[in-house]
């Protein structure tokens, strides 16, 4: 008896067969398999336990005036409103938008000029872009010591030396300057970082197109302006985001080069949270610091990649 012969009952399940394995496949495609749940709780439970929980206990203490230990008593919203007449508090804030929007400038200039560098045709490429990602590696205490006592001692003999009275002291010992070597300190370690990010956007730009521009005459510098920065607009972007997200919460920098000082006068939003928080028995007023400064990078995070979006959007 052929297929063609076959009852029609017969010929219903030879039909069907094939139609419930075909499900049966869908429905397999579509169930997550066990695996990927062993996988994924584990890190959930960890995020959960060491992320979140710490974030709604730091706002719900935010709301009290604990000091980090014993008992404590809901006062609403009067820590909020504290920070906002709170002199050492604002000028914390001051000066980490001082030294956020300088270093954000300067290691991006010098980043992008630095990877343009190493992008070029040059001897032992491979062996600088390995040193100049060395300051990303190093742990950052340990370099500010070592530039606290280049600022100190090495920077001072010099300037004594040549007879320059702006280097003969150290510029750690007054706020005025203080501030430059907090900035030249979180240039030097940040940029090895967008240094990397910067090439890997100059490898992405065509040869041909310059040169082509190159055979139209066109001048290192208007290549750069009118080829090379546009196309690597987006990780300019991702640079610039980053950098600020990241100076805007400088902390061993400063705790390695002043400790804040002199006085408080280079105290960054971090510092502040910290020392006052667990050194000076403020932990629910600090707590309210926390969340109003996670509320300010947010914001700051969000307004400048909108509109870094849209200048790429203009090139």
């Amino acid at each position: 008896m052929t297929a063609t012969n076959l009852p029609a009952s017969d010929a219903n399940v030879t039909t069907t067969i094939p139609d419930a394995e075909a499900g049966r496949r869908r429905k397999s495609a579509t169930r997550l398999p066990r695996t990927f749940y062993l996988m994924v709780l584990p890190a959930l439970v960890l995020f959960i336990v060491f992320h979140t929980v710490p974030v709604i206990q730091g706002v719900y203490y935010s709301f009290t005036d604990s000091p980090g230990y014993g008992p404590s008593n809901l006062v609403g919203f009067r820590n909020y409103i504290a920070l906002f007449t709170d002199p050492r508090v604002l000028h914390a804030y001051w000066f980490t938008f001082l030294i956020a929007g300088v270093a954000t400038i300067l290691v991006n200039i010098v980043s992008l000029a630095i990877a343009v560098g190493l992008n070029a045709k040059i001897k032992f490429k491979t062996t600088l872009r390995g040193v100049y990602f060395i300051p990303n590696v190093l742990a950052i205490l340990v370099v500010g010591y070592i530039f606290n006592y280049l600022f100190s001692n090495s920077l001072p003999a010099l300037g004594s030396k040549l007879g320059i009275d702006f280097l003969s002291t150290s510029l750690l010992t007054k706020a005025s300057t203080a501030w430059i070597a907090i900035v030249i300190l979180a240039v030097w370690q940040s940029a090895a970082f967008n240094i990397i990010i910067y090439i890997a956007g100059l490898q992405t730009v065509p040869q041909d197109i310059y040169e082509a521009a190159a055979i139209d005459g066109a001048s290192p510098w208007r290549r750069f302006r009118d080829i090379t920065f546009p196309m690597i607009a987006g990780f300019f972007t991702i640079n610039m985001v980053l950098s600020l997200k990241g100076f805007l919460q400088i902390f061993d920098h400063i705790v390695a080069l002043t400790g804040g000082g002199p006085g408080t006068d280079t105290e960054s939003v971090a510092l502040l949270i910290y020392k006052g928080g667990f050194q000076g028995g403020e932990y629910g007023y600090q707590s309210a610091n926390a969340v109003v400064f996670f509320i300010v990078i947010v914001v700051f995070s969000i307004v400048q990649l909108r509109f870094l979006q849209r200048r790429e959007m203009s090139i």
